[in-house]
């Protein structure tokens, strides 16, 4: 259980290395094309010189048509999922816990939130399935599923990612990527495997952040 739980923290500790290499290139990128189109603005600026606008005569008074609703809380919730997968701000020293079971809390919480949860101290209100999804099928799911289950006030949910006992070398392929997805939203305060009669190795009992 210690070597597999290890090769799960190198999996997520180089899938994290990867997305933040990946941030910093578009970031660079946005600044780039920021300045680009600042210098073009300024270089037009000093070309034409001040522009006034000319008047209008003989023109009727037309109202423009009304602009089209926006779903703004759609809108806010694809900006949120956005900014959290980018975030990396754990420590990966408390991924393993000092039994031999996999299990994460957010540095802060005590040792005694993961006991109580893998005790069963807290009832599991909602859960997720992400067996037969691909992987991106997979994370947008999860993001969405957890992101749902905070702004509604549930703290307890199970997330069953299976055993991989049908994936090539009998390996489960999205247990590493749940694992690492979890750990990236801010709104999971711990995670720990499932008892055996909840999943087992098969899932994960995660602990959420009290809304608001």
């Amino acid at each position: 259980m210690k070597i597999n739980a290890l090769q799960d923290l190198k999996k997520v500790q180089k899938q994290l290395a990867e997305a933040h290499e990946k941030a910093k290139a578009e970031e660079a990128a946005r600044l780039a094309a920021a300045r680009q189109r600042e210098a073009e603005a300024n270089l037009f600026v000093r070309a034409v010189g001040v522009v006034q606008r000319l008047p209008l005569h003989d023109q009727a008074s037309i109202s423009p048509p009304a602009p089209a609703p926006v779903a703004v809380q759609r809108q806010k919730d694809e900006e949120a999922v956005l900014r959290d997968a980018l975030s990396d701000g754990f420590d990966v020293s408390t991924l393993l816990d000092t039994d031999d079971a996999l299990s994460f809390r957010r540095p802060g919480i005590g040792i005694d939130v993961t006991q109580k949860l893998r005790k069963g101290g807290w009832s599991i209100q909602r859960e997720i399935d992400l067996h037969g999804l691909r992987s991106d099928e997979a994370r947008v799911a999860l993001a969405e599923f957890i992101r749902i289950a905070h702004r509604q006030g549930l703290r307890c949910l199970r997330v069953v990612h299976g055993k991989g006992l049908g994936s090539p070398g009998k390996t489960s392929v999205l247990k590493p990527k749940v694992h690492s997805w979890l750990i990236q939203k801010n709104q999971v305060m711990a995670f720990v495997q499932a008892k055996p009669a909840e999943g087992g190795a098969g899932a994960l009992l995660v602990l959420l952040k009290p809304a608001g």
